[in-house]
């Protein structure tokens, strides 16, 4: 199992960056929690890891934190979660918020993330419930700089992160493309999310 990665970043196109550790370049999937924490390209990052290991591929995620890694680690326990989930989880809202979120059984919160039904989210409420951490948290923090088109690079991350086309084009809609960064677009099109009526 890999715990952890020290390296330099060479390269971050959410959901996904690469970190070269000693001449080997890993492709990491990461939360955007994580993205908004993620310095510039060419500086040093620590990043501690999960591996999901599948028939058809070995997928290494990787968080900003332990205790983002820890409620991924939760989430993939939950019937019918997987992976993608457990990163629109924590791209959707702050730990804390998640955990609040289970605490208030707040159902309807909770289907506002990509591929969480109200079935799925009664799940989760459901079986996170004996999972609460006494305190949890992640220190809030600034967008690190994007690459070139910002606005197709946030269209590419939403996407991966399970929203529909048309759901895409809302939530980026009205929002001022030419002067965001990758992860403020991202960023605010979900705070939309957030704020707009639950998902079915």
């Amino acid at each position: 199992m890999i715990g952890f990665l020290r390296g330099t970043l060479v390269g971050k196109r959410p959901p996904s960056l690469i970190l070269e550790v000693g001449g080997v370049g890993y492709e990491v999937d990461a939360p955007m929690s994580t993205f908004y924490r993620l310095p510039e390209i060419g500086q040093p990052l620590t990043l501690v890891t999960h591996l999901l290991i599948r028939e058809d591929a070995h997928v290494l995620y990787g968080f900003s934190s332990e205790v983002e890694r820890a409620l991924f680690r939760n989430l993939l326990k939950v019937s019918g979660v997987g992976a993608r989930i457990a990163l629109g989880v924590l791209s959707g809202m702050s730990v804390d918020g998640f955990y609040q979120c289970i605490r208030d059984r707040n159902v309807a919160s909770l289907t506002k993330i990509p591929g969480v039904g109200r079935k799925t989210a009664e799940r989760l409420v459901l079986e996170m419930a004996d999972r609460l951490p006494e305190g949890s948290g992640t220190p809030a923090a600034s967008a690190g700089a994007a690459a070139a088109s910002p606005e197709s690079e946030a269209q590419e991350a939403l996407l991966a992160l399970g929203y529909k086309p048309a759901e895409v084009t809302r939530m980026l809609d009205k929002l001022d493309k030419s002067k965001l960064a990758t992860e403020e677009l991202i960023r605010e099109a979900l705070r939309r999310v957030h704020a707009a009526g639950g998902r079915g």
